[in-house]
């Protein structure tokens, strides 16, 4: 008995070890590879959305989106670690105490979560996320953490990262996009495939212009200074 649960347990650490191991090369490539596809946008291409999705550099996204993204979803993106644990407490608080349900997730937890993992809301997978999180703070600059996730993230049905999104809904290259357009893009990721930024209903487009004086700030202070 003794050696067949000493088996076990080595098998279980190699197996650990192993994970651990192909983890950290698979974050350490995605620094200088462009993603391919996303395990959502596979999942969802399987499901007959179809599959929109154009990987292209920083330098062709126009930075007027950079900092709406980081205005709407994470202002302090420049200077965390990874996680919000102001944000995260309050999530917990809120959903214990009943109120709608709402996340923490910082932009690096999102890029995690686009880039190596399959949508779900268990505590295994945000668990997994985490790792992957503190993987691509150690290994990524801001700036590469950034990119992926605006190549990444989805903004209509079928449709992934800033340069198909600006042909799909602006009929313009990402780099093109002005500030109201990168406000309005910003506004929908929450619900990508119900909201509209072309043309945007009402909470989008009031929504837009509470982004656009963000946006100001966060130019401002100097809070997207890290994704150049």
């Amino acid at each position: 008995m003794r050696f067949t649960v000493r088996r076990l347990l080595r098998l279980l650490m190699a197996l650990a070890v192993a994970l651990v191991a192909f983890s950290v090369g698979w974050a350490a490539l995605y620094r200088v590879v462009p993603v391919p596809a996303t395990p959502l946008m596979l999942i969802r291409a399987a499901g007959g959305s179809g599959l929109a999705h154009d990987w292209v550099p920083m330098s062709q996204i126009s930075p007027h989106l950079a900092r709406a993204v980081i205005a709407s979803e994470d202002t302090l993106f420049c200077g965390h670690g990874g996680f919000d644990w102001a944000a995260i407490e309050g999530a917990f608080e809120d959903n214990e105490e009943g109120r709608r349900l709402r996340g923490g997730s910082t932009i690096s937890q999102q890029t995690a979560k686009n880039a190596f993992l399959w949508p779900d809301r268990s505590w295994t997978r945000k668990g997994v996320e985490a790792w992957f999180t503190l993987l691509i703070e150690t290994l990524w600059p801001k700036s590469r953490i950034l990119e992926v996730y605006l190549n990444s993230v989805e903004w209509d049905d079928g449709v992934y990262g800033a340069e198909a999104a600006a042909r799909h809904h602006f009929k313009k290259p990402a780099a093109a996009l002005t500030r109201r357009e990168a406000a309005l893009l910003a506004v929908v990721l929450p619900n990508p495939r119900n909201w509209s930024p072309n043309p945007p209903g009402a909470y989008v487009a009031r929504r837009a212009g509470v982004i656009e004086r963000r946006m100001a700030v966060v130019e401002r202070d100097g809070l997207a200074d890290c994704a150049r």
